[in-house]
């Protein structure tokens, strides 16, 4: 047996547990995807079927025409959008704060930042919405937005931070030498460098907020124009049952901005994480 054919056979069980993983990942949402593209008739019947037969687009036609289409895909813009500019503006004072300065309480203020990365923000269901209802706040998406951002920050400010260490202190101390100030070093140098991290952070920041749930449910209960699009898609099931497809439907244009900003920056997310993760 040749090195290579050794070689090959040593990865085989590598390779069937990163095909099983996949399939296992992948087809949930390929299931949801033909799902929508099935009439009422095959999606409820005894034989499922793993290509829809008659493909049709009426459950995407009922979706879009679903009271609030428009006012849910808009909010859910404005506060994922104002929670990841956000996040990532003060995640980048932040970050350059404790990876190029020295101050006392540094080391107690990662800490509490790992904390708070660490910490199910489920449990915070409960005092978020004692907050809103004794500030006013409640169905409101400012509210909402600042939910989100908070959410989003830990994890913005140490994957920032583990970027801007990659970045040598040396380039921003050459243009301080060259007569730029502090700001203008950190805005010619080292602002560019760190576009990868940036983006993906943001990237990732936008599909935590774009698909939270439980807070928007939580937080929105009588205006019904400030929901977002995650909780729009429990719109589909009334006391008669739930329409599956256009369920579906509906779960497959929610998902499709994530996929696509996925797919675009998806190279730089890749740049952005390793580099982020060889110094801490």
């Amino acid at each position: 047996m040749t090195a290579t054919a050794l070689r090959r056979l040593r990865r085989a069980p590598l390779n069937l547990a990163a095909l099983a993983v996949l399939v296992t990942s992948a087809f949930p949402v390929y299931w949801m995807v033909i799902t929508a593209f099935k009439p009422t008739t095959e999606i409820q019947s005894d034989t499922p079927t793993f290509l829809p037969l008659h493909p049709t687009l009426d459950h995407f036609a009922t979706a879009v025409s679903a009271p609030g289409f428009g006012t849910y895909w808009r909010n859910s813009l404005y506060v994922t959008l104002g929670a990841v500019l956000l996040a990532l503006a003060v995640a980048l004072l932040a970050a350059f704060a404790v990876g190029r300065m020295r101050w006392h309480g540094r080391r107690a203020f990662i800490l509490l930042v790992f904390i708070a990365q660490m910490a199910p923000w489920e449990a915070l269901l409960i005092p978020m919405y004692v907050i809103a209802r004794d500030t006013d706040m409640l169905d409101s998406l400012s509210m909402l937005t600042l939910v989100y951002f908070m959410t989003t920050l830990p994890f913005t400010i140490v994957t920032l931070r583990g970027f801007l260490a990659a970045v040598p202190a040396e380039l921003e101390e050459a243009a301080l030498v060259d007569g730029c100030t502090r700001p203008q070093a950190f805005r010619r140098i080292t602002f560019p460098l760190l576009a990868p991290g940036l983006l993906s952070t943001s990237l990732f920041g936008f599909i935590t907020a774009w698909n939270e749930f439980a807070f928007a449910n939580t937080l929105i209960i009588k205006n019904q124009d400030a929901r977002t699009l995650p909780v729009w898609l429990s719109s589909f099931a009334n006391v008669f049952g739930t329409d599956w497809g256009a369920t579906m439907a509906a779960a497959s244009l929610f998902m499709l901005p994530v996929l696509i900003v996925f797919l675009f920056l998806q190279n730089k997310v890749t740049t952005g994480m390793t580099a982020g993760a060889v110094k801490g």
